[in-house]
């Protein structure tokens, strides 16, 4: 599956809890403190995917993928190619447009979404 599905039957009830939580996503702090990644940037992509990139969508690679990014808190999660397209907007909207103030604003908007779940589809 190249996609996450609302009700995955492969999910375990402690795994959805993870999701829910988005405490799955901690292990990600380790890349950041090796610096393989920053806190805020477009999320990393399956490697089947680069493909069907232009050299314009390419420039998403620009900055360092992140934990959190403009996509996640704009966009709920990808459940299809279109919604992949649509999130890819985003990441090119930030990696345009990134500047502290951004970032603060996209960590802000993620607390948001963990405390209330919403990010959790």
């Amino acid at each position: 599956r190249m996609f996450k599905v609302a009700s995955d039957p492969r999910v375990t009830r402690f795994g959805g809890f993870l999701r829910r939580w988005s405490l799955d996503e901690l292990p990600q702090l380790w890349n950041v403190l090796k610096g393989d990644m920053s806190l805020v940037g477009p999320r990393p992509l399956l490697m089947e995917f680069l493909k069907w990139y232009s050299p314009e969508q390419m420039r998403r690679h620009d900055v360092k993928p992140g934990v959190t990014g403009w996509a996640q808190v704009r966009y709920h999660y990808s459940a299809s190619l279109e919604d992949s397209v649509q999130k890819l907007q985003y990441d090119l909207y930030y990696v345009k447009n990134h500047t502290l103030f951004l970032d603060i604003v996209v960590l802000f908007e993620t607390v948001g979404v963990v405390v209330t779940g919403a990010g959790a589809h």
